[in-house]
């Protein structure tokens, strides 16, 4: 398979590693230098960049005909218009906060705790994530994923990073150095608390889902999710 890569930070020279340890040519790495030559000779797109142009990267993906995986996240306040324009033009999308097989497994178990919880009232929830200095957004992408499966289940209406209101669900970020990614989700109450938690030691996970995901949509068309990829629906 032929993989384009658009972005060639941290995560893009660990995605190259392990698309070639799973057989894969890599057709172009694009970064702030080059243009968008080789990408029509792709199969498939793996997005990672930056958000000031992630839906360049990705409008032109549909353009080329080239089906696009993206985990940049930042920019998903223009994710419908990105949607759009696959339909627009049959391609085929895959735009998730988080690739990583473990974190997408969280996803489900924080959805059904969020259910479980949504009975008792006499519990807060609030969130925190940790990542390294040089990323960019805050609160994570996947924070804001994981806030929205909580919302989705109960009687929360939005999140803030400031001090929660009533209906609101607080969530911390924090930055440091060398740290790929930890997200906590915590259930307070006066007499107990209950927490679950992800911690990610290295972006191999991350990078891995992102190729894997990257397999599965070669040959589709339509908007997915990593639900689809790893059938947890």
């Amino acid at each position: 398979m032929k993989i384009a890569l658009l972005g060639y930070g941290k995560m893009g020279q660990t995605i190259e590693r392990i698309a070639l340890e799973r057989g894969h040519e890599i057709v172009l790495k694009k970064d702030e230098f080059n243009t968008y030559e080789g990408l029509s000779n792709a199969d498939v797109a793996i997005d990672f960049s930056i958000p000031a142009v992630a839906v360049e990267n990705i409008s032109s993906c549909f353009y080329a005909n080239v089906p696009v995986v993206s985990g940049t996240t930042g920019w998903l306040d223009r994710y419908d218009e990105m949607v759009a324009l696959c339909k627009e033009k049959n391609g085929a999308f895959i735009s998730s906060s988080n690739f990583s097989l473990g974190v997408n497994l969280f996803f489900g178990l924080n959805e059904y705790l969020a259910k479980m919880m949504s009975k008792f009232d006499s519990y807060k929830v609030e969130m925190e994530e940790i990542h390294h200095t040089q990323k960019l957004d805050a609160p994570s992408g996947t924070a804001i994923s994981l806030a929205k499966g909580v919302i989705e289940n109960s009687d929360y209406t939005n999140w803030t990073l400031e001090e929660a209101k009533e209906n609101q669900i607080h969530i911390e970020a924090i930055r440091t150095e060398n740290v790929p990614g930890t997200h906590t989700v915590t259930y307070n109450s006066t007499v107990d608390t209950i927490e679950i938690k992800h911690t990610a030691h290295n972006r191999d996970g991350f990078a891995l889902g992102a190729v894997i995901a990257a397999e599965w949509i070669v040959g589709k068309h339509g908007i997915f999710t990593m639900k689809d990829v790893l059938n947890l629906k």
